[in-house]
């Protein structure tokens, strides 16, 4: 989740957006936007989703079976 974290905050920076602009604009409560940004585990995809659409990215389920495939094949 770090990782996601970091991500949203460091690009809604990049555009100068602070926390309550960025979460309006992409059609979300502004806690949606701070629980990102903190880490916090508990989110709702679909809503972390339309974060991730305002730059162009989306998660998906993984299987964990496919990961460890795709590590055997480096």
């Amino acid at each position: 989740m770090k990782r996601l974290a970091e991500f949203v905050k460091e690009r809604r920076k990049e555009v100068n957006l602070d926390q309550k602009e960025f979460a309006d604009r992409a059609g979300v409560a502004l806690t949606v936007v701070r629980k990102i940004e903190q880490g916090k585990t508990n989110l709702n995809m679909d809503k972390v989703n339309q974060v991730l659409q305002m730059f162009g990215h989306e998660l998906a389920p993984v299987n964990r079976k496919d990961l460890s495939d795709e590590k055997g094949k480096s």
